[in-house]
């Protein structure tokens, strides 16, 4: 049997700005994760996940293409990773077979409710990693994000693929996304096997160093938001406000590029400068948009954050989810996180992951 974790991630900085080629975010990997489990099968294979039911959706093969046995099925980003995998199986002169693939998922909380970990993206990754080691491909980080990111925006359309940067690698990573549409073209013309070997303009992937003392708290407002639907509103806004959201594009890129070199130089001080300044940003692009990024939860967590001395923000898409605050010291964390609690604000026991360490990293509260 094959099993492999994946794990999801939380944006740190950039987040909007991102979707644009050349824009940088910074994103860490947390230690929840989504695995993969397969099994060889005869003849009848299987998908089943415990977040949609307990029952397997069985498939077939007609010419080579996986057939389900029921026209509704909730898998698919599984699908598109499959189909995207075995396509690039095949042009290694792989011969195709059955199996049984199960889905587990430590991404969202005990009644379903997602937090905002990226779960569609870690099990793509998963989804890949688990067939190039059933198939004997062989494939290395950049190869698996590929794979991965095409497999993404054939289901969902838009968004950066930064989450599935930060499953591929783990850890912190700076990341700015590639050129959509040159990626789209190429996928026309070239084998998969050409376009994993070819360089993607734009794209940046960046393990980050990260400063002793830095300390990472993560709060949830506990109101889940859909980041494909809060994209596709920005990107209907922004056309009516050209020269506004060009400037918040511009600022952002500096911003983050600014962090980039305060983790570079391990100046803490200059990384929370930046998420302070980063939420200004997207506080802005509210006002551009339209758009709901910081909810009144949100806010009331980043604003108490402030006080005991952290610089805090939305993480992600806002309109709900996640809230991320960098503390250059341990003080101050256990008493915003009683403070949280009374305002019914979780703070979630995560920690970065990093792959091939089993200890928690230097960010650990």
């Amino acid at each position: 049997m094959i099993e492999v974790s994946t794990p999801g991630k939380l944006f740190i900085a950039g987040e909007y700005a991102v979707v644009e080629p050349g824009h940088p975010a910074i994103i860490v990997a947390v230690d929840q994760f989504v695995t993969v489990t397969l099994e060889t099968a005869e003849n009848v294979g299987s998908i089943q996940s415990a977040q949609f039911s307990s029952l397997p959706v069985r498939w077939t093969r007609r010419n080579n293409e996986l057939v389900l046995d029921i026209r509704e099925n909730p898998f698919h980003y599984v699908l598109a990773a499959i189909r995207l995998t075995e396509k690039y199986a095949q042009e290694q002169h792989k011969e195709l077979s059955f199996y049984h693939l199960k889905v587990t998922s430590e991404l969202d909380n005990s009644n379903g409710r997602k937090y905002g970990l990226g779960s569609s993206g870690a099990v793509t990754v998963a989804t890949v990693k688990a067939l190039s080691l059933f198939y004997g491909l062989e494939l290395n980080e950049e190869e698996i994000f590929k794979l991965s990111a095409l497999a993404h925006l054939e289901v969902q359309g838009n968004g950066s693929c930064g989450d599935i940067a930060a499953s591929c690698y783990g850890g912190w990573i700076a990341f700015s996304t590639f050129d959509h549409q040159w990626v789209n073209e190429q996928a026309q013309k070239q084998t998969l096997t050409t376009l994993l070997q070819t360089t993607w303009p734009k794209l940046m992937i960046q393990p980050l160093t990260v400063p002793k003392k830095l300390r990472l708290l993560i709060g949830w407002t506990g109101s889940p938001a859909s980041t494909s639907d809060l994209v596709d509103q920005v990107n209907q806004s922004k056309e009516v406000q050209e020269i506004a959201y060009q400037r918040f594009l511009d600022d952002s890129k500096t911003c983050v590029e600014t962090m980039i070199t305060g983790f570079t130089s391990e100046n803490i001080s200059l990384i929370q400068a930046q998420i302070r300044k980063n939420r200004k940003l997207l506080q802005q692009l509210t006002s551009i948009t339209g758009v709901t990024i910081e909810t009144p939860a949100l806010k009331k967590l980043c604003n108490l954050a402030q006080t005991y001395g952290g610089a805090a923000k939305s993480s992600g898409a806002g309109g709900g989810d996640c809230g991320i605050v960098l503390f250059k010291q341990k003080s101050g964390i256990l008493p915003l996180m009683s403070s949280w609690e009374k305002e019914g604000i979780t703070p979630l026991p995560l920690h970065v992951y990093f792959y091939g360490k089993k200890e928690k990293d230097e960010s650990k509260r």
